[in-house]
């Protein structure tokens, strides 16, 4: 997204009072403009300082979202959607103001198709409180980006995850979509059925739009079903191109693991002091294998056998559940622990990703860039899909530091663009960006939805 320090305050739209006092009329105790509330809703995981919206609405079904959009359009104000708040990357902050739309307490879950494999649920649920409830059912819906993200953010951003490297990412477990359009009207984007070849596929261009091109009120996804066996190891090496190696082998053999991550040597020290864990501090990976017992069995010899090969010094199991649980959630507590390390800082995060066979040129690459840096960095990612994040651990207020920042991050972009990777827009060229702009100005020619995200207009 665009820097929010880049837009000065005369870009800040003039929020009407008539405005203001229909929406106070129309949610009453569901509608605030106090300043906390208001602080609460421009701030979340990112490095960019507070940006409040003029004023929130808490929602609770798609009507409330259509009715605050429609009084939006009619007087030029933008629109934010807001759900657990857990973004790193600022998709939530009211760069030019306007009135935040909080979908959190739209937590239904409106339909359990078991026989199908679906669910669909209200935008608020999470991803932790779906999972409690299929738990009859001996499904479960195996996104996981880490932050108790609702669904709704998971598809706008269309996040990814540890287990992405089986399940996929929200771009394909997203079904239909319930969207409320920029003119304050109600899509739905598809119907449950798996295929559809009638017209143009609406629920992957609301997909990763942001928030930009609508709001997401409800969200149809795919199930699973609960694996028969689970296990999961962690498993250090003395390099990261020895780790790094053994993971494309295991890829590239075919072995279905569930989970690959990566972590490095700094990553685990971090996660060690703030988790009380004592894992060996050194480059390492974490896994995770589903299926019957004798699969998960075969999975895990392979994968021991290949990490051997490439210099692993131990691979530590985790069978029983509140072990597994223990270890993912180390995992998952990777960014606070980065945040110790440094108190009062904030973390910039990058996000690429590359083809599995350029992967290890790509990490060791950035681990180079980053070896410049005169405050913590640390690497870690979901490398079973070619995919990783550098944690830059800055002073948000040292403006040297936040533009060296953004000089190493823009090296690792371009290092992965060069090996055919993905990260931001440079990656789809001006012709791709102009067609994106027009989708943007067909379907929002006010420019309310989100406005100062994904490129500049």
């Amino acid at each position: 997204m665009n820097h929010p320090r880049a837009f000065p305050e005369a870009l800040k739209r003039p929020v009407p009072e008539a405005l203001l006092t229909a929406l106070r009329t129309r949610f009453g105790e569901r509608f605030s403009t106090a300043h906390a509330v208001r602080e609460h809703h421009g701030r979340d995981e990112s490095p960019f300082p507070v940006t409040p919206p003029d004023a929130v609405v808490f929602a609770h079904a798609t009507e409330d979202v259509a009715e605050t959009v429609a009084l939006c359009r009619a007087h030029g104000v933008p629109v934010i959607p807001y759900g657990a708040g857990s973004s790193l990357e600022g998709h939530l902050l009211a760069v030019q103001g306007g009135v935040s739309i909080d979908v959190s307490q739209m937590k239904r879950v409106l339909a359990v198709n078991a026989e199908d494999l679906t669910v669909t649920v209200q935008a608020g649920v999470t991803r932790k409180q779906l999972n409690d409830e299929l738990k009859s059912t001996g499904l479960f819906f195996p996104i996981d980006p880490g932050a108790d993200a609702s669904l709704g953010g998971m598809a706008a951003t269309r996040a990814s995850g540890t287990n992405a490297v089986r399940y996929g990412t929200m771009k394909e477990n997203v079904l239909g979509l319930t969207v409320v359009t920029a003119e304050g009207k109600v899509v739905r984007t598809a119907r449950r059925a798996k295929k559809s070849s009638a017209g143009y596929d609406l629920t992957r261009l609301y997909v990763g739009s942001e928030g930009t091109l609508g709001v997401i009120t409800e969200v149809t996804v795919r199930l699973y079903p609960l694996p028969e066996a689970i296990s999961a190891a962690v498993v250090s090496f003395p390099s990261l191109a020895q780790a790094i190696d053994a993971v494309i082998q295991i890829i590239q053999l075919g072995v279905p693991v569930a989970r690959c991550e990566y972590v490095c040597e700094h990553s685990i020290r971090a996660i060690n002091a703030y988790s009380h864990t004592t894992l060996r501090e050194a480059p390492t990976l974490f896994f995770e294998f589903h299926g019957s017992e004798s699969s998960v069995k075969e999975q895990a010899e392979i994968a021991q056998q290949i990490t051997r090969e490439h210099g692993a010094r131990d691979f530590d199991w985790a069978t029983h559940p509140e072990d597994r649980t223990r270890l993912w959630t180390a995992r998952h507590n990777a960014y606070f622990a980065s945040l110790q390390v440094r108190p009062g800082s904030r973390a910039v995060s990058t996000d690429t990703c590359v083809p599995i066979s350029r992967l290890s040129d790509s990490i060791t690459g950035a681990r180079r860039i980053l070896d410049s840096a005169k405050f913590p960095t640390m690497i870690v990612g979901h490398v079973g899909d070619g995919n990783f994040h550098a944690v830059l651990v800055v002073d948000p207020n040292d403006e040297q530091e936040m533009a060296e920042a953004e000089r190493l991050n823009d090296a690792i972009v371009r290092l992965a663009l060069s090996m055919d990777g993905t990260c931001t827009e440079e990656e789809a060229g001006d012709d791709a960006l102009d067609l994106m702009r027009r989708i943007k100005r067909a379907l929002d020619p006010d420019d309310i939805m989100n406005p100062g995200k994904i490129f500049r207009m």
